[in-house]
């Protein structure tokens, strides 16, 4: 494959002894429930805000103007700058708390940057659902954003360390499955929530934000720590003690070597920030960036949000809005667990080249449809019922595309490609980017989608072009790639391979490279 990256075998890299134990596999479970915190956030704020009562309450402006607007102009019905920032606020939040967590995760542990994460969700939950005046708002929407912050730092970092290399891809999209997961449970609460007479379901929808909260929380005490991390601590025996039950194997002498070597060449890095920007360390400092910034300009913001348009031209009439959260909301889960699935099998360039090639299709057809119906006035009169349908189940195709490619293994891949001397800074990086251009598109779309109406559709279209070539020629393939061997894949890639200097450390000491190209250690 032109430009592609190589296919890993038994000859490319070291193959670790270790069995998919029940006990990693609990654990894992329970540490991907971090991610429920951030799905829950992104799916209960944008249904708080189309409560009334809650607009009414803490955004009387943005409430009158919305009762006042007679306008049918569907692309600029909901653009509203004070209500997306109460929205976006959160994302900034997340991105400071993720540079402060780098250091917290590297030197106290993944277990503390999580406690901290599920501690912090939990104080803004509570300040949020006995808010009385927007300042408690938006103090606990900084809260949150710390605390999304931490967690996303540190719980991908914790599934890819803890998981059995042959099984990483799988047991780390668990962390994307809780999000969808969290999204779905959110949407559903909002529905019934907002039916509470006295208006008052939105207190239950924001405070109920405390329930992930607390299981990350009480899972971050009960999870046993990384044997990475034990051994970034100067715990070395505590760590391969845990390295045998983990792994569930009786010799893990070879792994263990390797970690410990890992860690030794580590500390000899004294400033992680300023190390990453070394020659050697470019394509993993690429992936840090570019990988969050295509994941947030797939365009997976403006879909969801339409979406509840179409579904009450179809007949949901007032349920419009949670029937398209669920029946999305639904196909994103399930499209996850086929990741779950796949992601080791089929392997990750694969499902970033599919379900590339599925979202643009997709956008590309909705773009025309809603182009030849809604026009320039947003005005979806005479839209027949088969045509809307048509449109939203290309709009759960494309959910799907994403849900199985860019949504998880936007988390995956940067989590399992740093070497262990860069790791937490640069999966701070990572979080920052991620969190930034959130932030962006949160705060700017609705005012996009008002402007270039349908053409927004063929904007997002673009960038998913330019984001599947990048994965064509510059994204190497890592399934069944040890985490510590990873330099491999880099060394043997026909574009990154020039950044690599010709002796690297890594694992159980510095790795040469013959003429061949071949990785060898040297004794």
């Amino acid at each position: 494959m032109a430009g592609g990256g190589i296919n890993p075998g038994p000859g490319n890299g070291k193959e670790y002894p270790g069995e998919l134990t029940l006990y990693v596999t609990v654990t894992c479970i329970v540490a991907a429930m971090g991610g429920l915190i951030f799905g829950y956030d992104i799916g209960i704020s944008g249904g708080v805000t189309s409560m009334d009562s809650f607009l009414e309450k803490f955004f009387p402006s943005v409430y009158r103007k919305e009762k006042a607007d007679t306008s049918t102009n569907q692309y600029c019905k909901f653009d509203s700058q004070t209500l997306t920032m109460f929205t976006s606020s959160l994302y900034l939040a997340a991105l400071i708390s993720s540079l402060v967590a780098s250091t917290v995760t590297r030197k106290f542990g993944r277990k503390l940057s999580m406690l901290f994460g599920g501690v912090l969700f939990c104080a803004g939950a509570l300040l949020n659902g006995f808010a009385q005046a927007v300042w408690m708002l938006i103090v606990g929407r900084i809260l949150l954003g710390f605390g999304i912050g931490f967690a996303n730092q540190s719980v991908p970092l914790y599934l890819s360390e803890m998981a059995p290399y042959k099984y990483r891809g799988s047991l780390n999209i668990g962390f994307q499955l809780s999000i969808t997961v969290g999204i779905l449970v959110a949407n559903v609460l909002n529905y019934f929530f907002a039916k509470i007479h006295g208006g008052w379901g939105w207190r239950l929808s924001l405070g109920g934000a405390m329930v992930p909260g607390f299981i990350i929380t009480v899972g971050s005490l009960v999870l046993p720590e990384t044997p990475n991390s034990m051994i970034e601590r100067g715990k070395n025996d505590e760590a391969k003690a845990k390295l045998l039950r983990i792994r569930g194997v009786p010799s893990v002498d070879e792994e263990f070597n390797d970690l410990v070597a890992a860690s030794d060449a580590s500390k000899l890095v004294e400033h992680p920030w300023k190390n990453i920007l070394q020659r050697k360390y470019r394509p993993q400092l690429t992936m840090a960036i570019l990988i969050p910034f295509f994941q947030q300009l797939t365009g997976i913001n403006v879909i969801m949000f339409y979406a509840p348009v179409l579904f009450k031209t179809i007949g949901f009439g007032d349920d419009a809005s949670l029937m398209s959260a669920v029946i999305t909301g639904g196909v994103n889960v399930l499209a996850t667990i086929v990741s779950i699935y796949g992601v080791d099998k089929w392997g990750r360039r694969f499902l970033f080249l599919e379900g590339g090639s599925q979202m643009l299709v997709c956008q590309v057809v909705v773009a025309i449809f809603i182009a030849i119906k809604f026009g320039v006035d947003g005005n979806p009169d005479d839209l027949p019922k088969w045509y809307a349908i048509i449109v939203v189940l290309f709009i759960c195709i494309y959910v799907a595309g994403f849900a199985w490619s860019w949504g998880p293994l936007g988390w995956l891949v940067p989590s399992e490609i740093f070497p262990l001397e860069i790791r937490s800074a640069a999966q701070s990086i990572n979080v920052s980017i991620n969190m930034f251009f959130t932030f962006v598109i949160a705060q700017v779309f609705l005012t996009m989608l008002c402007h270039l109406k349908f053409g927004l559709f063929l904007f997002f279209a673009f960038f998913v072009v330019v984001m599947t070539i990048f994965v064509l020629f510059f994204v190497p393939e890592t399934k069944n790639i040890p985490i510590e061997e990873m330099v491999i894949v880099w060394k043997q890639h026909w574009f990154w391979s020039r950044f690599m200097s010709d002796v690297e450390y890594t694992n159980g000491g510095s790795v040469e490279m013959n003429k061949g190209g071949d990785a060898f250690k040297k004794v």
